[in-house]
């Protein structure tokens, strides 16, 4: 199973998507379906994405399919984030991250290393560079996971 795309709100839409699709190596695009919606596509253009909303836009259940109501603007913090991998160094993240005014900075998260990229500086992005990338598969199995947290 791998996540194809995920969906995330932004002040700015073509900012972060255009900083995420850097970070993937890959593009941003207008995201037609919906008034002024961004899309973040990886370097592998294997249709994996990241949609960009503005804050203003919800979804919700429409008639037939999804419907994207344009409303009240919300930023409030929220549990929601993703990580991603890159071919960019630690450096480069940071040095990314530093040009468009955000919090970066490296963490251990236990099984693996991340660099915390905070879009707008409110919206959590792992980053992992080459070098974090197999730690990061080594331990988010399930086996590793049941050890660490003594769940066997």
């Amino acid at each position: 199973m791998s996540i194809l795309h995920v969906s995330i709100n932004a002040e700015n839409p073509r900012e972060v998507a255009e900083f995420l699709a850097r970070l993937m190596g890959g593009r941003a695009m207008p995201f037609p379906p919906f008034p002024d919606c961004w899309i973040a596509f990886a370097e592998e253009n294997d249709g994996s994405a990241i949609e960009v909303y503005p804050l203003t836009h919800t979804l919700r259940t429409g008639d037939h399919q999804v419907s994207c109501d344009v409303g009240e603007r919300t930023a409030g913090p929220t549990f929601v984030h993703a990580a991603i991998q890159t071919s960019m160094s630690e450096a480069e993240i940071v040095e990314e991250s530093a040009s468009a005014g955000w919090m970066a900075r490296r963490c251990n998260r236990g099984p693996f290393h991340c660099i915390e990229v905070w879009l707008e500086n409110r919206l959590l992005v792992e980053v992992l560079d080459p070098t974090m990338q197999d730690d990061y598969r080594r331990g988010m199995t399930t086996e590793n996971w049941a050890r660490m947290f003594g769940l066997d």
